[in-house]
């Protein structure tokens, strides 16, 4: 399953992606379609303890959002995707490290019908993480209406506050008095250049950590499945957020300000 990324992607991919800090890539994933595709059905069979925790099960008794995350040591399919495809080196390229490490995966699943949004946020203050050189591939699995897609807000990853970070239940995360509350964007489309895409089993949404997006529940008559990749590059250090971070990584002994550096986040490019 190896493919050239400079085939895949071009110049003008990078420029868009450092500009708006997302960019849509047509079939980049369609040879692991099925191999992601038996790991997800692996991991629902068998949830972590996040897995576990984090699914949300709606009030309305609608179907249930899986999510699950940071299995992929133990799931097959998805330790082959981070090590012999070529997300880590298309990663290096979008975000122009010398360095691509692996940060984790996030499994998503939402069934048909349920009606569980994903609200808008960016994902920068969920991580212990920061650094501008970073990316996250967002790959469905299944065909994607525009109406169910993931909708991202272009430029935002230039914005200069930090949102608090919100559980997709509704609830807070954790607070911290740097954190801004996110605007209400639904309420005033017209002021952001959000962008979102019909979508195929395969294609692949960069965005960058910091780029504000969202979803709405799938109203549609098929699960809508995604497997989400995320990527560092060099600088890369570990933050104390004050509260317990999305991942958590409670086995993690680094300091504020420290690089990321540990066997939780391998080097994939160059090995």
């Amino acid at each position: 399953m190896f493919y050239s990324p400079e085939v895949l992607i071009d110049d003008h991919s990078v420029e868009t992606f450092q500009k708006d800090g997302v960019v849509l890539f047509k079939g980049l994933f369609k040879g692991w379609i099925n191999p992601l595709s038996e790991g997800i059905d692996e991991l629902m069979a068998n949830p972590s303890e996040y897995g576990i925790a984090r699914t949300v099960i709606p009030t309305d008794g609608s179907a249930p959002f899986f999510q699950d995350y940071c299995n992929w040591s133990r799931i097959r399919s998805f330790k082959d995707f981070v090590y012999n495809s070529p997300a880590a080196e298309i990663a290096a390229k979008l975000m122009r490290p010398r360095t691509a490490k692996f940060f984790h995966e996030h499994t998503l699943v939402k069934q048909p019908g349920g009606t569980t949004i994903t609200p808008w946020h960016h994902d920068q203050p969920y991580y212990c993480v920061n650094g501008k050189q970073n990316v996250s591939f967002w790959i469905p699995l299944d065909p994607v209406e525009q109406s169910i897609s993931l909708r991202c807000i272009r430029g935002s990853h230039l914005w200069s506050d930090e949102f608090s970070p919100i559980r997709f239940n509704g609830t807070k995360l954790y607070d911290h008095e740097n954190f801004k509350e996110i605007p209400d964007i639904d309420a005033h489309p017209e002021d952001y250049d959000i962008v979102s895409w019909a979508l195929e089993p395969g294609d692949a949404v960069a965005f960058h950590y910091r780029t504000v997006h969202g979803a709405s529940g799938n109203h549609s008559p098929r699960a809508r499945r995604v497997f989400s990749a995320r990527w560092v590059g060099d600088d890369a250090t570990f933050v104390e957020r004050g509260g317990i971070t999305s991942p958590p990584f409670p086995e993690l002994t680094l300091k504020h300000g420290q690089p990321l550096i540990s066997p939780l986040f391998p080097q994939i490019w160059p090995l």
